[in-house]
């Protein structure tokens, strides 16, 4: 399959992200929704941050402290000889005793928008458009995607606290104010992405929970009448026996409509932890069948940003447009920073034809 990566990739890296908080450093910008509006390409970015540390025997992140009722960020110190902390993941800190266990999450993510003509060069606000407000936030806020229906565009977003990751919902349609509508979907739970319109009266989402027991972490469809309170929850992928896909799965882009049926550009990991993207065809009139999918990836990490960053070996999607029979897709790059690429429909539908149809 033929992709054109952006030449300007990585169009938005942390050295061009400004910090938020003082003393704090921007490790990673990834991870974007995607939306257009007034001719222009919005891009709300999760950025992710951290304290600044000259320690080589500490690691510091930070968090909301929301005890007092409003929120206040606080700081974290750990000690790398502490044998009850494990570092060797840099997204989490596992803590362990004969007690207790615990993780913590070692920056703290928030959204930025980022704005382009072009869809290449973007400018990014200063200050952010989403910050972590309750405490079902106090450990961030991560993964936009971005869905218009009719006037609005509604952001379903991972929720992260200590009692786990949950999916807010909030919505706006200027992008300068939004409106929190709260959470649809509690722990363990993430990779929600609602279709943008109703389908037979019913609003649909897919999503990913992470069972602890029984069951693994794989694709689930539910159905809504408003957004809000969601149910009759189906199956809807599971895991290949090996492969790109076999570790974990879960929902990319927000679904677009073809003529063929609904197209969802997913991510799956495989044992090593590398992140590459598929795609699914789902019915038109009932998204909770899968006509087809691809076997092998439309986009795995190749390009230097995509197998060298702050977590290696990742390609993951929040949002894509379609043009003239063009999917572009906004991706995060080990976790580190934003990228672009360019696939043709048919291409991708012609894979999906190949495999199983």
């Amino acid at each position: 399959m033929k992709v054109f990566r952006f030449p300007e990739n990585p169009l938005i890296a942390p050295d061009d992200v400004k910090p938020f908080h003082r003393g704090h450093e921007v490790i990673g910008v990834f991870n974007a929704g995607v939306a257009q509006l007034n001719g222009e390409v919005l891009l709300l970015l999760r950025v992710a941050e951290r304290p600044v540390c000259t320690d080589p025997n500490v690691v510091k992140t930070s968090y909301i402290d929301f005890s007092s009722g409003k929120g206040k960020l606080k700081e974290m110190e750990l000690q790398k000889n502490d044998k009850r902390y494990d570092f060797s993941d840099p997204r989490m800190i596992f803590y362990s005793d004969s007690m207790h266990r615990a993780a913590y999450v070692t920056s703290l993510s928030y959204f930025r928008l980022a704005r382009s003509k072009d869809g290449r060069n973007f400018t990014i606000d200063d200050k952010p458009f989403m910050y972590p407000e309750t405490e079902r936030e106090a450990w961030g806020i991560e993964d936009p995607r971005i869905t218009k229906i009719g006037a609005s565009f509604y952001i379903q977003y991972s929720a992260v606290s200590p009692e786990g990751i949950g999916v807010g919902l909030a919505s706006t349609t200027d992008f300068k104010t939004c409106r929190r509508l709260g959470l649809i979907f509690h722990p363990e739970n993430k990779d929600v992405a609602i279709f943008p319109e109703k389908i037979n009266g019913k609003y649909y989402a897919l999503h990913r929970p992470v069972p602890k027991g029984i069951g693994r972490p794989e694709i689930w469809i539910a159905e809504s009448d408003n957004l809000l309170y969601w149910g009759n929850h189906r199956h809807l992928l599971s895991l290949s026996e090996k492969g790109w896909d076999s570790c974990r799965i879960g929902g990319g882009a927000v679904p677009f409509k073809t003529d063929r049926g609904w197209l969802a550009i997913y991510h799956g990991a495989d044992q090593n932890d590398c992140y590459s993207l598929g795609a699914l065809l789902l019915d038109l009139n009932d998204p909770g069948r899968m006509l087809a999918k691809t076997e092998e990836p439309i986009l795995k990490p190749e390009a230097d940003y995509e197998m060298n960053g702050f977590f290696g070996q990742v390609v993951f999607t929040c949002g894509a447009l379609t043009e003239n029979g063009t999917v572009r897709i906004y991706y995060g790059a080990s976790d580190q920073s934003i990228a672009g690429a360019e696939i043709s429909l048919e291409e991708i539908m012609e894979k999906l034809c190949k495999c199983f149809i």
